[in-house]
Formats: structure tokens, C-alpha cells, sequence
């Protein structure tokens, strides 16, 4: 007897063991889906051990733009099983007759609107008003009553959503709309109002909490608004406008690339349609849920989101882009603060060199040509190594004949030459003296300051004394921003501090190339 419960007992637990085996099987073989995304969806993170959970698949992401992800999928550069940004509506444009997507399924909405101060709503009469129009909205930016945050419409949707929607709602047509629907002026005049750019919808929110006092409005995913409204992070609350034409709106599709992989993607799809995830997606994401099984709650206005008509052709989108960079916007002026120290000797002067070269027309990919520098922008180039070596100033003039001043680019920067030390904050507070002086003389533009340097500061001012010099002028400089690249041996920490400092941001040319971070910082310019 007692050999016979031995014999079960040593049975049993090799079962035990066999199914915990398989169990670990089943984690260890889980399918993965790789994914090129919207860097907003990064807010699903917390969600992605349940996804596998509930799937089998482990989802690995990896963030980019929508016009460059669209750009990259169609080049064919990356092997991706999926696509994930907030609309497919400029991939499906620019994919022509390659049918990259093989099937979209929505996932999440939340559409691109204007929101103002709470104080401004109330004196305009826009608090629980279903009539405001684009036109009302224009009418404010043409008094000097509303200053608002948007980002580059070639780095991030919510701009390039707000550009669209505004050339739909100026051409007062329903039916498709083309480049030529609205005049110049009304365009130019509706986007003076702009006061903050951005290449990104999660950076611009950060940057308008900083400049909270100088801004009265905010166009953005209204996920990103009803977010800042939670946040305890405003000193006025804004008040979510939905124009009587209608929006643009993202729909978050869920695109499938690799016929392979249709089967997980029809799992994954059908368990994000489900209602724990929907409902779990809506009360942490604050995007509308899109299943009659979860309904959207009292955060969101009640009544159907009207959708603005939308180009037809890959053409019209661009042209109408390239003129709001080139005609519409208000012009930048870029201060690019380049270390020239005997340590960018050699190759790294040569791959500095040709990421500006691009900037001035090297580049004629449509994400290059994007970047490239635009018409009435003004570009100063300040290089430096133990002391500020030179200055030079450009104006750049484009036209259907002739790109004016992009050869003065291309002159100025094949000739520089490596050599000396490095005097990193002495050039820096050049830079800001020169902006400070320009911003007062032509305040209608974008001011931003690049700095690129491959070492430590070893000559001139310590970052300490270039502290000193922003605080003793932050009342005149806050709202230029700089935006240090991190190359070779740069300070990491210090270029960190000098972006919290300055209200700007970090990029990282040791994770990229140097020549994709410049095209990226564009959006901030």
C-alpha cells in the first residue's frame, strides 16, 4: 500500500512538473508582432503584459512619426508585422499601387480640436456652445486675443490634423479639397496665432505648461487636453471646442504589413476590441472607446464628431504641407551652435557637415525635403572651439526658380575646419544674446538654438556661470529654447540640465544618426 501512494504521490508530482513545463513553454513561445508606432501609444505600455496574457503575443514596439513611419513602410526600410499611428490616412495615399496595408481595424478615437483658457471661453460665449466655427476661431487670432501651441504638421499628426482641417473648414466645400480651395492670406493669418511649435503632441503639452501665462490655447488630441486638465498642472483649466464644420479625427487603426503574420493580428485585434480593454484604454488614455459594448462617459460631449473632408491624392497633401512650411507659418530663425574643436577632426566633422547639407537640400526624400530649410526662415550659424571662431547669418529665399541662400549654406559649412579646444557656454550665451537681440527687433518669429558638441567644455564659461547669465536674463530669453545633441563624448548630465533649464530637449545622435536627429529637431524650429 504505502509503495503504491509513493508511486502516485512520485507521479503526480512529475505531472505537476510536466505542466508547469509546458506552462513555461507556452510564456517562453509566446508570438511576437513587431509594430512601428506613434510615440503616443507609448501610453499603452502598462497594458502589454496583459495583452500577452490574454494573447500569447508579445508586442515590441518601435516609435516614430506618422509621415515617416508612412515613408518608411512604403520604402520598405524595416521589417515590420504591423503599423499602429493615429490615422492610415497619408499611408494609404502615399502607398499608391503597392497596397502596403493588407487590413486596418480601428482601435481608440480621439479627435484633434482647439482648446482655450477657461477665463477667454467665458468672455467669448464658447462654454457649451455647439455653434463656434473655424471662422470664430480665425477671427480671435486676427484681434491678438488668441496665442496657441500646435506642432509641425510634418513631424506629429496633431499639426498636420489641424492643418488639414483647417484648409477643409476655409474652403467651405464638403467635397475633397485641393491645395488652391483657400487663399494664402486667410491661412497666414489664421497660423500668426501660432506662438509654440513642436515635433511632438506629448512634448508641445509639457511646453505649454511652462508657457501656461504666455499661451491662451492649445490644439491637440483631446486625450492630450482632457490629460493636462487632470493633471494639477494648469493654472486655468481649458475648455475643449469642437468647431460646427467638424475636426479631423484619429482613429488609431491597427494595420497589418506581414500577410504572415494575419492570424495573431486577427487574435490581437479582436481581444483590443474587447471590453476590458476598451474600457481599460478609455478610463487611462482618455481616448473613446470604439465597441457599443463600452460606452463613452460623461468626459466626453455627447452628439456624433463631424469629420472634415480630406485630400484625395498623396499630391495635394504635400503641396498643401510644403506651403504651410513655406507660406503660412510664422518664419523661424535657427541658431545652430556648432563645436569645431580639434576632437571633430576627421570623420565626425565630415558627418556634421553633410547633416546640415542635407538640411539645405541634400536630402530629397519627402522626410528630407520637409526638413529642409524654408522659405523666409533665417539661419545663423555660430561655430566654436576655444573661443566663438565666426558668425554667419543666412536668409533663406525659395522660390519656384531658385532656393536663394542654400548655397551660402552649403559654402559656409564644407569649408569649416577642425581645431582647438572647446568653449561650449561661451558660444552658447552668443547664441542667446544674438536671439534675445533679434526677437526684439522681429518678434513674429521662431527663435530656437541647436547645440552640437562632441566633448566636454574645457575653455570660457562653466555651465554654473552659463545658469547664472540665463537666470539673470530669463525674463527676456525664456521663450528660446535649446535643444543640445548628444555626440561622441559630450557631457550627458549637463546637456540634460541645460534642456530642463532652457525648456528644451535632448537628442540622442549615439542612438541615431546625426542626420536623422537634425531632421527630427526641425519640428522644433
Amino acid at each position: 500500500m504505502r509503495l503504491l501512494q509513493y508511486f502516485l504521490l512520485i507521479s503526480t508530482c512529475l505531472i505537476l512538473l510536466g505542466c508547469g513545463e509546458e506552462e513555461s513553454k507556452s510564456v517562453n513561445t509566446s508570438k511576437q508582432l513587431t509594430i512601428l508606432s506613434g510615440s503616443e501609444l507609448k501610453d499603452l505600455k502598462p497594458m502589454l503584459g496583459e495583452i500577452q496574457k490574454n494573447t500569447g503575443i508579445e508586442l515590441q514596439f518601435e516609435y516614430i512619426g506618422t509621415l515617416d513611419g508612412a515613408e518608411k513602410i512604403v520604402n520598405n526600410q524595416g521589417n515590420y508585422d504591423l503599423a499602429w499611428f493615429s490615422h492610415a490616412k497619408y499611408l494609404s495615399l502615399l502607398q499608391g499601387q503597392q497596397k502596403k496595408i493588407l487590413a486596418q481595424e480601428k482601435i481608440g478615437i480621439s479627435p484633434v480640436i482647439p482648446a482655450v483658457k477657461r477665463s477667454e471661453a467665458e468672455k467669448w460665449g464658447w462654454i457649451n456652445n455647439p455653434n463656434i466655427t473655424w471662422a470664430d476661431i480665425a477671427d480671435k487670432v486676427a484681434a491678438g486675443k488668441l496665442r496657441y501651441a500646435m506642432t509641425d504638421p510634418t513631424a506629429s499628426n496633431t499639426g498636420f490634423s489641424t492643418v488639414m482641417g483647417v484648409q477643409a473648414a476655409f474652403s467651405g466645400s464638403s467635397d475633397v479639397i485641393t491645395a488652391k480651395d483657400v487663399d494664402v492670406n486667410k491661412l497666414k493669418q489664421f497660423f500668426s496665432g501660432q506662438k509654440l511649435t513642436s515635433g511632438s503632441s506629448g512634448w508641445l503639452a509639457e511646453a505649454y505648461i511652462r508657457d501656461q501665462n504666455k499661451l491662451n490655447g492649445l490644439f491637440n488630441y483631446e486625450s492630450v487636453i482632457l490629460s493636462l486638465n487632470n493633471s494639477n498642472k494648469l493654472r486655468e483649466k481649458l475648455v475643449l471646442i469642437y468647431p460646427k464644420e467638424g475636426v479631423v479625427t484619429a482613429d488609431y487603426p491597427l494595420i497589418l504589413l506581414n500577410e504572415q503574420k494575419r492570424e495573431a493580428y486577427t487574435k490581437l485585434v479582436t481581444y483590443l476590441k474587447t471590453k476590458e480593454f476598451q474600457n481599460w484604454m478609455m478610463q487611462n488614455t482618455n481616448r473613446r472607446p470604439v465597441t457599443t459594448q463600452v460606452k463613452p462617459d460623461q468626459r466626453f460631449p455627447k452628439g456624433y464628431l463631424i469629420e472634415l473632408p480630406f485630400p484625395n491624392n498623396i499630391d495635394t497633401v504635400n503641396e498643401i504641407l510644403f506651403s504651410y512650411l513655406d507660406k503660412y507659418r510664422r518664419p523661424s530663425h535657427s541658431y545652430f551652435v556648432l563645436d569645431i574643436s580639434g576632437s571633430m577632426g576627421g570623420g565626425r566633422l565630415d558627418i556634421l557637415k553633410q547633416a546640415v547639407l542635407n538640411l539645405a537640400g541634400d536630402d530629397q526624400s519627402i522626410s528630407g525635403q520637409f526638413a529642409r530649410f524654408r522659405n523666409r526662415e533665417k539661419v545663423t550659424f555660430i561655430t566654436f572651439n576655444d573661443e566663438v571662431r565666426d558668425i554667419r547669418e543666412i536668409q533663406i529665399n525659395i522660390d519656384a526658380q531658385n532656393s536663394q541662400g542654400m548655397d551660402m549654406v552649403r559654402q559656409h559649412v564644407s569649408s569649416l575646419e577642425a581645431r582647438g579646444g572647446t568653449a561650449v557656454y561661451d558660444a552658447l550665451v552668443k547664441a542667446y544674446e544674438m536671439a534675445q537681440k533679434a526677437s526684439e527687433q522681429d518678434p513674429n518669429r521662431f527663435y530656437s538654438i541647436v547645440l552640437m558638441s562632441d566633448g566636454i567644455s574645457n575653455n570660457g564659461r562653466s555651465f554654473l556661470q552659463f545658469e547664472q547669465f540665463y537666470r539673470n536674463n530669463a525674463d527676456y530669453i525664456a521663450q528660446i529654447r535649446t535643444f543640445p545633441v548628444l555626440f561622441g563624448e559630450s557631457d550627458d548630465k549637463e546637456m540634460k540640465l541645460l534642456a530642463e533649464r532652457t525648456g528644451g530637449r535632448v537628442f540622442d545622435s549615439r542612438k541615431h544618426s546625426l542626420a536623422h536627429v537634425f531632421k527630427k529637431i526641425r519640428g522644433y524650429q
